[in-house]
């Protein structure tokens, strides 16, 4: 089978054009087709335009994509009400457990993210995974901490991702392994990238599924979201008639 490959979480700064370019030509030549860039809520249109662009030059696809650290329900509620329809992935950080279920419960939610190395500040639990698996919400595992740090810090970083794997795959919550990099040098190619998901659990197919199949599938729905032809899953305007 012939696997699109994904990252969805390159961090350079969008507004550094030579770095972006960078990262933008390796994620090519490394045989990824979608990636995406954070992007923050004062990035103009006509930005995220050339950035498509530049991304569309170089064989890419370019889903566009914004972060958000809420510190309570209010702030997360506020900020999915003003850019759900702006971005085609939405991924909230998960610093207290108030916005961790909160997160877990909107459907205008796609992405989770718990990027704490403290396993007390780490919510994702039985609970959480149940909310997020009737809610359609995937768990976001970048590599990133796995490829800088070492010894007990990094021990017992994979402890919480096997665990928090373990109950994503119990409850059927989709896993994204995303790279989470700003350099070059910490880039992977896919197979690597899926190779490391091995050390928190995950089987080959899985591990595969995690930097292809998933995300893809994440952006197909969420595209189809925001078309002008979309009414509900499902249904879509195919052809408009006139009126008699």
């Amino acid at each position: 089978m012939t696997r699109a490959f994904a990252d969805l979480h390159l961090r350079v700064n969008p507004k550094d054009q030579q770095a972006t370019q960078r990262l933008i030509n390796r994620a090519a030549k490394f045989g990824y087709r979608l990636i995406s860039i954070p992007f923050t809520s004062a990035l103009r249109e006509d930005e995220i335009a050339k950035l498509k662009a530049t991304c569309s030059e170089a064989g890419l696809d370019f889903v566009s994509r914004a972060d958000f650290h809420p510190r309570t329900e209010n702030e997360l509620t506020h900020f999915l009400r003003k850019f759900r329809r702006r971005f085609e992935i939405i991924c909230i950080t998960c610093d207290n457990k108030e916005v961790a279920r909160q997160a877990a419960k909107d459907r205008r939610v796609d992405l989770l993210s718990f990027p704490s190395l403290d396993y007390r500040k780490r919510f994702f639990d039985r609970a959480e995974a149940e909310l997020a698996s009737n809610c359609l919400a995937a768990l976001e595992v970048d590599v990133k901490p796995l490829l800088i740090l070492e010894g007990p810090p990094r021990v017992r970083l994979l402890a919480s991702l096997r665990r928090e794997v373990a109950i994503a795959r119990e409850f059927g919550v989709p896993l994204i392994v995303s790279s989470g990099v700003a350099e070059e040098r910490f880039m992977r190619l896919p197979r690597d990238m899926a190779s490391l998901a091995f050390l928190f659990g995950l089987d080959e197919a899985s591990a595969l599924d995690s930097v292809s199949t998933n995300p893809a599938a994440i952006v197909k729905r969420n595209r189809e979201k925001l078309s002008s032809r979309f009414v509900a899953p499902g249904i879509s305007i195919i052809k408009e008639g006139k009126a008699p």
